[in-house]
């Protein structure tokens, strides 16, 4: 038998834990509130990680962009940023783009068989690289007159401001499964982008619903204490000024023909219209505590999006 030395010394310092990001620990406390969220949450959560890791690793790019050009583009209702000066690193797009494509399989957001035929693009040599630009150029140069008769068409299977519907695939992968991975790939890309362009650019005059850096379709919205909703777009998560009540899908102006819903807590609002029946999410900051954090505010509004489909409205 050994004697047990007893000391007074401390016990070892145990290591500090580091932070998690605001986004992570707000998406946390929603699963913890909505526990029929949690599914969506957890997928929000690794795209999230997956978005970070590549941002981290992208510089902010530099653009000299000239303010008449600038100007001119914007009175024409044409966005600025063009596919050949986004600096695509494509060793990173293809990782994303992998890494991207396995999550949502994980989730059952995509079938196996889509899965499978975007592996393939990702290994098939230079094959993915003119379909991003074909998914990028189908938003970004659409005229204004083509957007307004796609927006009349919305039904039909032509392709959408918020990214290319590819007209011919070289694998057999579904397009809304592929346009799906495009987006999320090349999101890391597109908001360091923004984030440049936005610091050095004057939007003031944008008057359009679509994004003036990328032509990307709205994805949410926030209304700023002083009132004005600004949008924000689904591809590069720029902000510009619109309308605070008109309909950014077909520019439904009557008042009389926007439906509006609200949160039981008063910090989101949906706006439905009458004409098109599609909707629009937002942050109202007038009262909030917070900024609006997308990735978080998307997921806690699902209840809405499910009020707003039960009610013949589509996103």
């Amino acid at each position: 038998m050994y004697n047990r030395r007893v000391t007074d010394s401390p016990p070892p310092a145990r290591r500090a834990t580091r932070t998690e990001p605001r986004e992570i620990a707000e998406l946390r406390q929603i699963r913890l509130d909505q526990p029929e969220l949690a599914e969506a949450v957890d997928l929000q959560i690794e795209l999230l990680a997956l978005q970070r890791r590549v941002q981290a690793r992208l510089p902010l790019p530099w653009f000299e962009i000239d303010p008449t050009w600038a100007r001119a583009q914007l009175d024409e209702g044409m966005p600025l940023l063009r596919f050949e000066e986004i600096p695509v690193d494509w060793t990173e797009l293809r990782l994303v783009f992998r890494q991207a494509a396995d999550i949502l399989l994980r989730f059952g957001t995509i079938e196996a068989d889509d899965h499978r035929h975007v592996q393939a693009l990702a290994r098939a040599g230079n094959r993915l690289e003119p379909l991003v630009a074909q998914w990028y150029k189908a938003a970004a140069g659409m005229s204004p007159a083509a957007r307004q008769a796609a927006g009349s068409a919305a039904s039909g299977p032509g392709p959408t401001a918020n990214g290319a519907r590819t007209a011919s695939l070289p694998v057999p992968v579904s397009r809304d499964a592929l346009d799906q991975v495009l987006a999320l790939a090349m999101r890391p890309f597109l908001e360091r982008c923004a984030e440049s362009i936005q610091q050095r650019t004057d939007l003031t005059s944008w008057k359009e619903p679509y994004c003036p850096l990328c032509g990307g379709e709205v994805e949410f919205a926030v209304i700023t204490p002083s009132a004005e909703r600004l949008l924000i777009c689904s591809r590069c998560s720029a902000r510009w000024r619109f309308d605070a009540l008109a309909c950014p899908f077909c520019r439904n102006g009557d008042r009389s023909r926007i439906t509006s819903f609200t949160s039981r807590d008063g910090r989101y609002r949906l706006y439905a219209c009458d004409v098109c029946r599609r909707y629009l999410k937002a942050y109202d900051g007038r009262s909030a505590g917070r900024p609006l954090l997308l990735a978080v505010d998307t997921i806690a509004t699902l209840p809405l999006d499910a009020a707003a489909i039960k009610k013949g409205y589509r996103g």
